[in-house]
This record gives C-alpha cells, sequence and structure tokens, in this order.
C-alpha cells in the first residue's frame, strides 16, 4: 500500500497562496486514483481536487475551481496543490490521498491517506 506525506501548510492572508505537495512512496504513483480532500472538526471530508486515474484528467470542487491547481511529477511520485486566492472557509486540514478505484471523488474509495497538513486563512 502506497504511503504518503503531506507537507506545504501554514498560515496565510486572505488572497494569498500556498502549494501543498504529498509525497508517495511505497507503490508505484500511476497505479491509483490520486486525490485531495480537506477535513474541518467535526465535518465529513471534503473532495478538493483530483485526477482520472490515468492521470491526464483534473477534477475539482466547485468551490476551489479556478483559485486551485492540481499537479503531479511522476518522475519524482509526488503530488502538489497550488491554491491561490485563498479565503477564510479554505481553512481545513488538507489530505492527500490514493485510490485504487477508478476515477472517484468520494473518499470513501480511497484507502491510502497522509497525515494531514493544516492550511489556515485569516480575514
Amino acid at each position: 500500500q502506497v504511503q504518503l506525506v503531506e507537507s506545504g501548510g501554514g498560515l496565510v492572508q486572505t488572497g494569498g497562496s500556498l502549494r501543498l505537495s504529498c509525497a508517495a512512496s511505497g507503490g508505484t504513483f500511476s497505479h491509483y486514483t490520486m486525490g485531495w480532500f480537506r477535513q474541518a472538526p467535526g465535518k465529513e471530508r471534503e473532495f478538493v481536487a483530483r485526477f482520472s486515474w490515468s492521470g491526464l484528467r483534473t477534477y475539482y470542487a466547485d468551490s476551489v475551481k479556478g483559485r486551485f491547481t492540481i499537479s503531479r511529477d511522476n518522475a519524482k511520485n509526488t503530488m502538489y496543490l497550488q491554491m491561490n486566492s485563498l479565503k477564510p472557509e479554505d481553512t481545513d486540514v488538507y489530505y492527500c490521498a490514493a485510490s485504487v478505484s477508478v476515477g472517484t471523488s468520494d473518499f470513501r474509495a480511497y484507502s491510502s491517506w497522509g497525515q494531514g497538513t493544516q492550511v489556515t486563512v485569516s480575514s
């Protein structure tokens, strides 16, 4: 099972930017659907962005479309989430995840998770 480690979270002002990284090990990156999710305390984990299983297409939650960009470097087994024009409502713990299922945005289909990285956007 692939192991995932996120980095890059932090505190930023409204309108600012952050780039999250997700380093994968112990598995072949291209064999998984890779995605980003976020979760606030007491709330269900929420889909943010993901790749198709092939890695050729990207999908975004409506709330982040046009502001966030998901990308990957297969040679480095690393996935990224560039977050621009951040808003206070983007404050959450962000997780990267891997699924052996083809093309899903349902967090319950993802079996491998990183430890999470906190993103805080101040108003």
